[in-house]
């Protein structure tokens, strides 16, 4: 099966020079944890509830003055819509992400496939990618 067939194709996006008070706004809005950053028609980044918490909140940044830039998480890993679902599973499963961004292949964003699309899907891949996404990192580990 692939991506494309079981992925979320409406996906809002972040500005980076959004503030994260509004970007939160947004994600409170669409009841949704993260959103992928977008700058130039490219992929960015993603920003998610976590990164504002820890990277922004944590740290005593102003909401109103913190954009989305200072907090997302760059370097993010991605599929493309014809992967197959498998792919992205083990994608998924290596970054330890929940949602990943999907791609064609000029790089612009069509799409979100979730774990739980995965575990909808008849892909057997849900549950690896769910084993990978749960696996505690080291640095988790040192602190179990």
């Amino acid at each position: 099966m692939q991506v494309k067939q079981i992925m979320q194709q409406k996906v809002a996006i972040a500005d980076p020079n959004m503030t994260i008070r509004d970007v939160a706004r947004k994600m409170r809005a669409g009841n949704i944890g993260c959103l992928p950053v977008g700058e130039n028609d490219r992929l960015i980044g993603m920003v998610t509830d976590r990164d504002i918490a820890v990277r922004a909140v944590a740290d005593g940044r102003a909401p109103g003055n913190t954009s989305v830039r200072d907090v997302m998480s760059e370097g993010v890993g991605y599929c493309f819509e014809d992967d197959d679902a498998e792919a992205a599973a083990q994608i998924m499963a290596k970054h330890q992400v929940r949602r990943l961004p999907v791609l064609n292949h000029d790089k612009r964003l069509v799409g979100v496939i979730a774990l739980a699309d995965l575990g909808r899907s008849e892909a057997r891949s849900a549950q690896g990618a769910l084993q990978g996404v749960s696996e505690p990192t080291d640095k988790e580990r040192r602190h179990i």
